[in-house]
């Protein structure tokens, strides 16, 4: 926000400079951006009038322009169009310097002394933005006669500061003049001038004018509304467009750039309508027609639904509520009589809107953190003050005033003590009571409490520690004085579950996986792309209200979709070999429709395809369980999960527990997300995991007696699967088998059709001695028989 600080000396009293005006509202809690000063280095720059204009004898486009300066008549040759005889202009007289250190002399144009230089507001030094369109390419043009040879730099503010102010979304208030006017008079405790409006010569009656406000939604909590008649639309005076420029708008007329002038002046947002322009002479406010059709004033057609609130006719929307006017009711040089308003809209409706159609204004900015509904009244009656005090029209009397607000005002009790505990200082009783009382909080003490009357402007206060936030700004938090941190101090560290995450990440990172994240949000397709059938759990999914797009619809019930779109996007992009991983959540609801919040199930999932293959992902579970202590683990084949090869999949437990499921890809899934490679995927209940982690490791020595190895190679059927057998040779064990290692597996001429050869090789060792062969063969042969028994199995020479 721009905060020229002539203006803000209007409401209060200061004799500081710019640079402490600054710093005393930074150390208040208003941070400062910049300073900066209108005069950039104006010298012997003063009113002029055109006594008389000639064309140039020696160039058709160029004009003759005789001035009176007030010490002298002078000659100055400009290319200007937009001048006329009698006209008061700002002249560069010969010795004179203009903005960037450019010095003004007599020259020489074609034969023709220039004695000086016509001005325009560019060479003054104001920026394109706020320089009036019919004034950018032409000399600026005094809206009135002024006295001659005055400086034109206090006549046109050009003596003025400047100060930006970056505020906070919590302080709405200080978007306007006034409100850093009391921020300013609580930190300096200088007087505050309270804006007081008069009119003289108000007529006729209101009704007779319009036939009333029509408010029909809850998002309008106050409509106030006054009428203007008899209006002359106008350039405003030269001291509210300079005003206006200085705070960084562009003036446009007087009617728009009074209702300007007082936004930024009090922080309320105005419109005025072409009363004559309304339908019916009557404003309705409601919410828009789902597809309804809106103009705005940027000559933009805007197409709006149910949830966005409309100003509107008896026939037609003329104006987003809070954001911009319509098209169709704005002011034009032929308007005569206006509709004056202020009003106060809800700040979730105007923010919504606003960013659904991406139109900010200045408007939108305010009322989308929530403005004081009091401001309705009092700007609305200082525009018409203004308008009476401009000449731009006669104000009607009576007014409009639709107000759903309660009068009542918030209290907070505040306890010195806890004040003192808080800010850790000992602030006096007293001097709370005045820092809140500058801030223009009413106080009572009661029981050696303070209770104090929060002002309507102030909502972002609330409770006790906002009251001492407040004072303790005011005390100043640079006097407070650091202190050293007092009592016990604990250790902070991450969550349990945390901890185990962060492990699992660096085990699979050191097996050469990479983190990946993915959209919690995918497409209802996703379920159809993995295979899944109507029935499937996972298809009991959670649609959102209002998504981004088709694609971002839903919470994901699995991460499986998110991993095989990450893997064909990779291929596709000539990625040869991806091990991904993601532990996210997966959105589990307890009931559809929604009424509770979902369960958020983290999931580990892991992907990969290229060189590796089934066994690695079994090897890479194996790994990460066998780090956290994850302890017997089991697997089970699994041939009924659609988006799996029936043949390549397994379902692994620990004891009867289910952590999850891996194996390959079906080809009919891999098909869909354009995955020619075979890949793996792997999708283990994270909760799971945290549950069952047992990181308290404990240590053996190293074993004093020697190993033996013993191979085996049987051949079973094709569905006997490899754990079932290592199942069988540890329950032989006797707690002799210190490792079992799966070498071979092979299916060729020398074993049976349907029949495949696996091999295993068996570490033995014991921790009290020394083994011998009758030992280890008769466990063998115990092993080999029990093979027998159970899976037919045939021991291969």
């Amino acid at each position: 926000m721009l905060l020229p600080v002539n203006w803000l000396k209007n409401y209060v009293d200061l004799n500081i400079s710019s640079k402490e005006i600054s710093d005393g509202l930074t150390y208040s809690g208003s941070h400062v951006e910049s300073i900066t000063s209108m005069n950039k280095g104006i010298e012997n720059v003063v009113v002029g009038k055109i006594e008389k204009i000639e064309i140039h004898p020696n160039a058709d486009k160029l004009l003759v322009c005789t001035i009176d300066a007030g010490d002298g008549i002078y000659n100055v040759v400009t290319g200007a169009k937009n001048l006329r005889e009698g006209d008061y202009v700002p002249v560069a007289l010969p010795g004179a310097t203009l903005p960037g250190n450019i010095d003004i002399g007599t020259t020489d144009f074609r034969g023709i002394e220039s004695q000086g230089m016509l001005c325009s507001l560019k060479e003054l030094g104001y920026t394109d933005n706020v320089i009036p369109k019919e004034m950018k390419d032409g000399i600026f043009v005094f809206d009135k006669e002024y006295p001659l040879g005055d400086n034109v730099v206090p006549l046109m503010q050009l003596n003025d500061d400047v100060i930006e102010f970056e505020i906070t979304p919590n302080r709405p208030d200080c978007l306007s003049i006034y409100g850093m006017a009391r921020e300013a008079s609580a930190t300096f405790k200088g007087k505050l001038q309270e804006p007081e409006v008069s009119l003289d010569n108000e007529v006729d009656e209101i009704n007779s004018y319009t036939n009333g406000i029509e408010v029909k939604t809850e998002a309008c909590r106050r409509y106030y509304s006054r009428v203007v008649k008899d209006v002359v639309i106008k350039p405003s005076p030269l001291w509210i467009q300079t005003t206006l420029m200085n705070a960084g708008v562009r003036p446009v007329n007087n009617m728009v750039d009074i209702t300007n002038y007082v936004m930024l002046e009090l922080g309320e947002p105005l419109h005025a309508f072409d009363l004559d322009r309304l339908g019916g002479r009557k404003i309705i406010v409601r919410q828009a027609d789902k597809g309804e059709k809106l103009t705005t004033l940027d000559d933009v057609e805007r197409t709006l639904d149910e949830n966005d609130i409309v100003i509107a006719d008896e026939n037609i929307a003329i104006g987003l509520a809070g954001i911009m006017g319509g098209l169709d009711s704005e002011i034009t040089a032929n308007t005569k009589t206006v509709l004056l308003e202020g009003a106060n809209f809800s700040p979730r409706h105007v923010r919504l809107t606003s960013k659904k159609l991406a139109l900010r204004s200045e408007a939108s900015t305010r009322f989308e953190k929530g403005i004081d509904p009091n401001l309705c009244s009092q700007s609305v009656e200082r525009v018409c003050e203004l308008i009476e005090e401009t000449g731009a029209g006669t104000v009607v009397n009576g007014v409009i005033d639709v107000n759903h607000t309660s009068a009542s005002l918030h209290t907070i009790v505040l306890r010195p003590e806890r004040a003192r505990k808080l800010l850790g200082v000992d602030i006096p009783d007293d001097d709370i009571v005045d820092y809140l009382e500058r801030l223009q909080f009413k106080t009572t003490k009661k029981d050696g409490s303070i209770v104090a009357e929060v002002p309507s402007f102030r909502d972002d206060v609330k409770v006790e520690a906002d009251l001492i936030e407040e004072a303790g700004r005011l005390y100043g938090f640079h006097n407070i004085e650091s202190k050293p941190l007092t009592g016990a101090l604990t250790r902070g560290e991450k969550p349990y579950n945390k901890q185990i995450e962060s492990r699992v990440k660096s085990i699979l990172q050191g097996i050469g996986y990479n983190e990946v994240m993915t959209y919690s949000f995918i497409s209802p397709k996703a379920y159809d792309m993995l295979n899944l059938p109507e029935e499937a759990p996972e298809r009991k999914y959670i649609r959102l209200m209002n998504p981004l797009g088709e694609d971002y619809s839903t919470m994901r019930t699995t991460l499986m979709s998110n991993m095989m779109d990450l893997l064909g996007r990779n291929e596709n992009k000539g990625i040869d070999e991806v091990l991904a991983y993601e532990i996210g959540y997966a959105f589990i609801p307890k009931s559809l429709p929604v009424v509770d919040l979902p369960d958020e199930k983290q999931v580990l999932s892991i992907g990969f395809y290229g060189q590796k293959d089934f066994y690695f992902m079994k090897e890479t579970l194996e790994t990460v369980f066998e780090r956290l202590g994850v302890k017997n683990l089991s697997y089970e084949r699994e041939e009924d999960n659609p988006s799996f090869h029936p043949g390549r999949t397994a379902i692994v437990y620990s004891d009867d527990v289910k952590l999850g499921i891996f194996g390959e890809v079906h080809p009919d899934v891999a098909n869909n997300y354009e995955l020619k490679k075979r890949s793996y995927i792997a999708t283990i209940d994270f909760d799971k995991i945290v549950e069952l982690t047992d990181l308290d490791i404990k240590y053996r020595p190293l074993p004093k007696y020697p190993s033996m190895s013993r191979d085996i190679a049987v051949v079973v059927d094709e569905e006997v699967m490899v754990g079932e057998i290592e199942k069988v040779i540890r329950s032989h064990g006797k707690n002799l088998v210190e490792s079992i290692e799966l070498f071979d597996i092979y299916r060729g001429n020398q074993v049976e059709k349907n029949k495949k050869s696996v091999a295993f090789s068996i570490v033995y060792r014991s921790y009290e001695g020394t083994l011998t062969d009758s030992v280890v063969n008769d466990i063998q042969n115990k092993i080999i028989a029990d093979l027998e028994s159970k899976f037919d199995a045939k021991l291969r020479s």
